[in-house]
């Protein structure tokens, strides 16, 4: 969230100017408090306007030499980096610490430049994604195999804390006061959205009753609260979170749940985006499945066969024109058609609506893997 625009822009173009200059730029937000979830920028000597030649320590828009990267520090050294900074009365560039937005600016080559001098072996396996590159529409897919060997480092670790050690004023920060909130997580959320009289936030379908100070977040179905307090519950199509607002943050311990126990969620979604629309996975069972499928218009699935299920497709709304087999016939609103087991065929939506349509799938195998494709206008091969 930015809520001072203007001030955005200005660091924005400050940035650019030490950036065209071949200068590496982070901006520092202001602190307003001793957050321990952000990491901090110390700043070192002012940097000299290439305009004026004139330092302009007391400027708001003045940038500085980075002194020091610090990672996420505990609650009393956060507190003796505020009391650095005067206290809680906020000083902007008079400020000796600053948060570390995670926000940077520099020109490509130049990063590239600096990339090849620290992290070789990230450089090359970036170049050897982009050399096993495919076009598919208006994207470029890297080649999967060099991009997942890419040692997984951020640019913090990566460049800017290596350069910035060298102490030769290549590492900028350029100060930020623009009421700025990565909103990294629930209650940062709850904190920046409009409260009602009993401090709460919802979102969809919220029936509550005593509740107060809680985040209430649903897509489809009812959620109903009773006597509740400082929570956080968000209903989606593949989980139900229901967290305290101040322990929200470890969502993450779940996850790592999930994925130690071989779980599907963390990477397998009901609502599946695809370059010509997307499906939801409505129900399942053994040996069935059941989608709703969403076609955009003028899109087209790829001519594909499946050797372990069959398919019906029901018409909701919109025109379909199927290939099923040797015919292609013209759907509309509540016709349908059965595609046999190992039946060539296509789905492609001719009208200016988009296309809703169920798809009933029984055989046995349902994956994305049984699909065998002759042809796609998406250039996708797999999947």
């Amino acid at each position: 969230m930015i809520e001072d625009v203007q001030a955005f822009q200005a660091a924005i173009e400050q940035a650019y100017e030490l950036a065209t200059a071949g200068k590496m730029v982070t901006f520092g937000v202001v602190a307003t408090g001793p957050e321990t979830g952000y990491g901090y920028v110390r700043r070192g000597a002012p940097v000299i306007s290439r305009e004026s030649g004139v330092e302009r320590e007391n400027s708001d828009s003045v940038a500085f030499e980075v002194s020091e990267f610090v990672e996420k520090p505990d609650l009393v050294t956060a507190q003796s980096y505020l009391n650095e900074n005067g206290g809680t009365a906020l000083s902007g560039s008079a400020d000796k610490w600053f948060w570390n937005s995670g926000m940077f600016m520099f020109k490509a080559s130049r990063y590239l430049e600096v990339l090849k001098d620290f992290r070789p072996d990230i450089y090359t396996a970036c170049q050897q994604s982009m050399q096993g590159q495919a076009v598919d529409n208006d994207f470029v897919r890297v080649d999967v195999a060099a991009f997942t060997a890419c040692p997984d480092e951020s640019i913090d670790y990566a460049v800017m804390e290596p350069l910035c050690k060298q102490a030769n004023g290549d590492v900028v920060v350029v100060p930020l006061d623009a009421g700025w909130n990565d909103i990294g997580g629930y209650s940062a959320l709850w904190q920046v959205s409009d409260q009602d009289d009993q401090g709460n936030v919802f979102k969809g379908d919220v029936k509550a009753v005593d509740t107060k100070n809680s985040l209430i977040m649903g897509e489809d179905r009812l959620i109903a609260t009773v006597g509740v307090e400082d929570l956080v519950i968000v209903d989606t199509k593949d989980a139900l979170l229901v967290a305290h607002k101040d322990k929200a943050q470890e969502v993450k311990a779940i996850v790592n749940q999930l994925k130690a126990a071989g779980r599907s969620e963390p990477t397998i979604h009901r609502e599946v985006y695809r370059p010509w629309g997307k499906y939801d996975a409505i129900d399942h069972g053994d040996r069935f499945q059941v989608k709703r499928i969403t076609v955009a218009p003028g899109a087209k699935l790829s001519v594909q066969m499946h050797h372990h299920r069959a398919e019906h497709w029901i018409v909701v709304s919109g025109t379909a024109k199927v290939t099923n087999g040797d015919k292609v016939i013209v759907l509309s609103e509540n016709e349908s058609t059965y595609i046999p087991l190992g039946t060539i065929h296509a789905l492609e939506n001719p009208g200016v609506i988009p296309l809703e349509l169920i798809e009933v799938q029984s055989g046995s195998s349902l994956g994305e893997d049984d699909i065998v494709r002759f042809e796609d206008r998406y250039g996708r091969v797999e999947g």
